[in-house]
């Protein structure tokens, strides 16, 4: 059986200001749907443990993120999160980071998740992200000292996306601007479009419309190792 490693955010407000947020539940939902009609097992972790913060809970007409919402066991999971120390990462077949700003303040800088991820990708583990979660991939270091990004291509939520959006002005930093710094190849298409970039064993999706493509694209790697 396999079994997805999900990180999410302890930060339950988009950067230093007051406003509720944390891990965005649609990127979440839909990723998680395509992984359970796989019939693969999940773990919620984070870097504290205990309940993790989520919005976008009150998407109209989504019905996939009302499943997984009202889903008794999703919401025990999401209640008490497995904290970084309790994780084997041996236990697990791919990362999956689904995004949501609350991230940008804690796993993107967090060395000891990053650290747990890099053990799981060199030893042969999918690492997939979506929207603001290629942040979580930014502090990935390998054991020979090489950022993970540095030969990688990769997308993630756009500056013009965060315009759109109306947070420009608040996050912490430019997803945009880091992945282009740090990555080989950043790519983007027209805000809002269906985008997904897969390098060996690296996936990332551009924003929320991708995170059932990444999803998929996780799925089909996964069941050709099966």
């Amino acid at each position: 059986m396999k079994k997805i490693l999900i990180p999410v955010t302890n930060h339950a407000t988009l950067g230093d200001t007051n406003q509720a947020n944390g891990t965005y539940a649609p990127e979440l939902t839909h990723a998680l749907h395509v992984f359970l009609e796989a019939g693969f097992e999940y773990d919620l972790a984070s870097i504290k443990g205990g309940k993790a913060p989520l919005y976008g809970t009150d998407v109209e007409g989504d019905a996939v993120n009302d499943a997984i919402l009202n889903n008794a066991e999703f919401q025990t999971r999401l209640a008490n999160t497995m904290e970084l120390s309790q994780v084997a990462i041996a236990d697990y077949d791919a990362i999956f980071y689904p995004g949501g700003f609350g991230l940008l303040s804690d796993l993107a800088s967090n060395e000891d998740f990053a650290l747990l991820s890099a053990t799981h990708y060199e030893n042969g583990g999918i690492l997939a992200a979506v929207c603001h979660g290629p942040a979580g991939l930014l502090p990935i270091t390998l054991s020979n000292g090489q950022k993970l990004l540095s030969d990688k291509s990769v997308t993630g939520f756009t500056r013009e996306e965060e315009i759109d959006f109306g947070t420009i002005n608040d996050i912490p930093f430019l997803l945009e601007e880091a992945l282009t710094r740090n990555s080989a190849r950043y790519s983007k298409v027209q805000p809002w479009g269906v985008f997904v970039v897969e390098d060996d064993r690296v996936i990332t999706g551009q924003n929320p419309a991708s995170a059932h493509a990444v999803g998929e694209a996780v799925t089909k790697i996964l069941l050709e190792q099966a």
